[in-house]
């Protein structure tokens, strides 16, 4: 809860705390990139070269950042997982197979949990990468690998509280997960797979047959009346007929085109036929095609539903681009 009499601290004082911890975080994240050597390629030619996991490993806010890599990679393509220094101490270390990796955290390279665990480590004989402030530090030393993500100084106005440094350490996690994806060539169909729940994994896996209107669908021949197609139209509830003989899709008329020719000729127009009225040759879309692109077909020409086809070219559905 906010203290009463801190309710009254200037707004502006507390906007240009923001800003300025965000431009310092920047900075660093600039000089960050200054700091990406050779190592850093060699990181990413061991985790390539293993065929087992990469095992993360971390204590404190370490290892909280720790988590959030093992999970960004095991979601790119890159099995992975978080081991607890002070579980791994007490038996999870048989967790750890011989061909994994590891990926060891701790900005003062002397994290005491991570010390315990060194012997242990390096009888095992597993490749490690060393996230580090200090390149000179216990953990830089007995690691196979050593990226630096050292910075002039904390946040913090005490420089005490992890907050650039935990920033340092995501983005070095980040730059290993992107960099792994562009070597195996990691697609969106790729992350869709482990991705399946939510609309983000709905969105990538999902075809238009799965959304599609297939049932009761509203169809009218060439030689309907436009009284006898705004029944069907009505019916539908689409706000669209469409015209087909002997199964053969002819054309489209909408609740637009409807309108359009009552204004231009309201007389006898009841009794013209779809022949007349329809727009012959409307926008179809393969059922099997992803439903992100069909969107973006919808998007880009300015329409609201597509004519679904199957392989056959025969219709199997309406798209409405609110259909999620």
């Amino acid at each position: 809860m906010c203290d009463s009499s801190n309710m009254n601290i200037d707004s502006n004082v507390l906007i240009e705390s923001a800003r300025r911890t965000l431009s310092i975080q920047a900075q660093a994240l600039a000089n960050l990139s200054n700091q990406v050597t050779e190592e850093f390629a060699k990181a990413v030619r061991m985790i390539l070269a293993s065929k087992g996991r990469t095992i993360i490993c971390g204590m404190g806010k370490s290892g909280l950042i720790g988590k959030k890599i093992a999970a960004t990679l095991a979601s790119t393509g890159t099995p992975s997982f978080f081991l607890h220094p002070g579980e791994a101490f007490h038996g999870d270390l048989g967790m750890i197979q011989a061909e994994d990796t590891l990926i060891l955290i701790s900005y003062s390279g002397e994290t005491e949990e991570l010390m315990r665990l060194l012997p242990s480590l390096k009888s095992f004989g597993n490749p490690s990468i060393a996230l580090v402030g200090n390149m000179n530090s216990t953990l830089a030393k007995h690691c196979d690998c050593v990226l630096d993500i050292s910075i002039d100084r904390e946040t913090c106005p005490n420089n005490l509280a992890p907050t650039t440094s935990t920033t340092m350490t995501t983005a070095m996690g980040d730059a290993l997960a992107v960099a792994l994806m562009e070597c195996r060539n990691f697609q969106p169909q790729d992350f869709a797979r482990f991705h399946p729940g939510g609309s983000l994994g709905r969105k990538l896996l999902t075809r238009v047959k799965d959304l599609m209107h297939k049932d009761d669908l509203p169809i009218c021949t060439s030689q309907t009346s436009l009284k006898d197609a705004i029944s069907v139209m009505t019916h539908g509830r689409m706000g669209v007929v469409l015209i087909q003989d002997e199964d053969k899709l002819l054309g489209i008329f909408t609740d637009g085109d409807l309108r359009r020719a009552m204004l231009k000729e309201s007389e006898g127009m009841i009794h013209k036929t779809m022949a007349a009225l329809m727009t012959p040759n409307p926008k179809t879309i393969n059922e099997n095609t992803m439903i992100v692109q069909a969107e973006e077909q919808m998007l880009h020409d300015k329409i609201t539903l597509l004519i679904v086809v199957d392989d056959a070219q025969n219709v199997s559905g309406i798209l409405e681009i609110y259909d999620r």
